[in-house]
């Protein structure tokens, strides 16, 4: 949700259905309308209004990485010589494919990356070749993270 302008044209029916969608994308629309008591036609249409307004941008398949093998979760702070150089380094950043996450932020770092590897022997290539290779990049700060003890949506309660 952008704006205030947005979020007023969304109703209590809205937030249900993503509500129970956040929980479980792949309920099908007719259990929605089950347990909301409407119609099925009633979800489709909310669902196409919620897209439309780019409150819905598509859905995920979450898997676990630990299970394929990636044991290595970590945290990149990316110091650029000089803004300028943020598009270009964003640009050859997407080409890195640990990073899973990337975000242009405020304070110490210019940018922040969450990046997926298989073990530290494969953090280390994807640091000292790919990463700190980019032209732009100054230098970068790296924290292991050795457990995840939150992931969830936005509360929308």
């Amino acid at each position: 949700m952008q704006n205030s302008t947005q979020n007023s044209q969304l109703d209590n029916l809205d937030i249900q259905i993503l509500c129970i969608l956040m929980e479980d994308a792949t309920i099908p629309y007719t259990e929605i309308a089950k347990k909301l008591i409407v119609s099925g036609g009633t979800i489709h249409v909310r669902m196409k209004k919620m897209q439309d307004l780019g409150v819905i941008q598509g859905s995920h398949l979450l898997i676990n990485p630990q299970k394929l093998g990636y044991d290595v979760c970590a945290f990149l702070g990316i110091f650029l010589e000089k803004g300028s150089h943020y598009k270009d380094a964003v640009e050859n950043l997407k080409q890195v494919k640990e990073i899973v996450e990337l975000h242009y932020c405020t304070g110490a770092y210019s940018m922040f990356a969450k990046i997926i590897c298989r073990d530290t022997n494969h953090l280390r290539h994807v640091l000292n070749e790919e990463i700190q290779a980019i032209k732009g990049i100054q230098r970068t700060e790296t924290f292991i993270s050795l457990e995840e003890s939150i992931k969830r949506q936005v509360s929308l309660v």
